[in-house]
């Protein structure tokens, strides 16, 4: 019997609501139900990161949604202080004001993070729906006036790929010491924008090699993250570190999941943090231990011809639900899967569109 790991990162979502309305939004895609009104109190978040720190969890992500929206953010991140864990705010910048970062710091965040949807002013706002991107610049500098670590993200797709060279500079500009461009994870709101998203291989390609570039010019200065979207790859990621290996999200009403989207996997039985410890939910409860190691798994990864399990544990679930219908099939990422042709075929360029369907806009909208 394999040894049961211990988690090392809590990614708080705390709200779905956002001023913005990301086409790729890991959100779910039924933030206004029922389910998601009711949101955890301070008391039961500041719980939860000393549960965490005590389970061996290192480092907090202060997510959403926007987390500045909760008007008790300052207490969050000082009930984190508290509990020895390392935190990161997440956040779109436009609500990042000079009298908040200075309570925030005097609070103990660590460290901030700004997304960024595209280095071009028009293009980052139309993508994010919403007239974004001069805040977004002024948030940056106030992270680096407060002496906030600041790090960049921007997620990366079809209609921005192109920016990738002036993302790079844009991020020596704001001074900041890590870049992350993830290329899209088709959860969320991606899965229905997927046709004008899904970039091409030409691009990939180009974005690739102006990251190398980058590096080797600017060196340790800048920590620059490259993630190749699954879609062109040929053995799947292993999905946050593996299903129940090193992550734990806690949805805004207290679900504890292994990732972001494991709400989309039916049947599913999800430990609330309101009603059980967390030591619990990661050691016992059916969302983390149903798809955790090898055990679980069916043909072609039970025998994986190179031997890769336990370096993707499967690759994503959700992926393999969304795709074959099954969340216990191979990841269709993998080479070795009977559905990989499902992979192949989205990548056809034939499927492009150029609308956007925006989170919390019911119509789409061109480019």
């Amino acid at each position: 019997m394999q040894p049961l790991p211990r988690p090392s990162s809590l990614v708080a979502e705390l709200t779905y609501q956002c001023p913005l309305h990301c086409p790729y939004c890991s959100n779910p895609l039924d933030i206004g139900a029922a389910t998601y009104q009711s949101q955890l109190s301070t008391d039961d978040w500041a719980r939860t990161f000393h549960q965490a720190h005590a389970l061996g969890v290192l480092q907090l992500a202060l997510t959403g949604g926007e987390p500045l929206l909760r008007k008790d953010i300052v207490e969050l991140c000082a009930a984190a202080r508290e509990a020895s864990l390392y935190s990161s705010l997440i956040t779109a910048g436009t609500l990042f004001t000079a009298e908040r970062a200075e309570a925030l710091k005097q609070a103990g965040l660590d460290h901030v993070q700004i997304s960024i949807q595209s280095p071009e002013p028009a293009e980052n706002d139309r993508i994010a729906g919403n007239r974004s991107f001069d805040k977004k610049l002024a948030a940056a500098a106030l992270a680096k006036e407060f002496d906030f670590p600041l790090t960049l993200n921007c997620v990366l797709h079809r209609q921005n790929l192109d920016r990738i060279e002036q993302m790079l500079e844009l991020t020596l500009e704001l001074g900041a010491q890590r870049l992350e461009l993830a290329n899209t994870q088709y959860t969320g709101w991606a899965v229905p924008n997927q046709d004008a998203l899904m970039p091409t291989w030409e691009q990939v390609q180009r974005g690739e090699a102006a990251v190398q570039r980058f590096r080797e010019r600017v060196g340790p200065a800048v920590q620059v993250l490259w993630v190749l979207p699954d879609y062109y790859e040929e053995l799947p990621k292993p999905c946050m570190g593996g299903w129940g290996q090193t992550t734990i999200v806690v949805a805004p009403n207290g679900d504890a999941l292994p990732c972001q989207a494991a709400s989309t996997i039916p049947g599913l039985e999800f430990g609330n943090v309101r009603e059980q410890s967390l030591e619990w939910i990661w050691a016992e409860s059916d969302a983390f231990t149903r798809f955790r190691g090898t055990d679980w798994m069916q043909e072609p990864c039970a025998s994986c011809p190179i031997g890769h399990q336990e370096h993707d544990w499967g690759g994503c679930r959700c992926q393999a639900m969304r795709l074959t219908g099954d969340p216990a099939a191979t990841d269709p990422v993998c080479q070795f899967s009977n559905h990989h042709d499902r992979v192949v075929s989205a990548r056809d360029p034939a499927h492009q569109s150029d609308e956007f369907i925006y989170r919390h806009l019911k119509r789409p909208v061109h480019s």
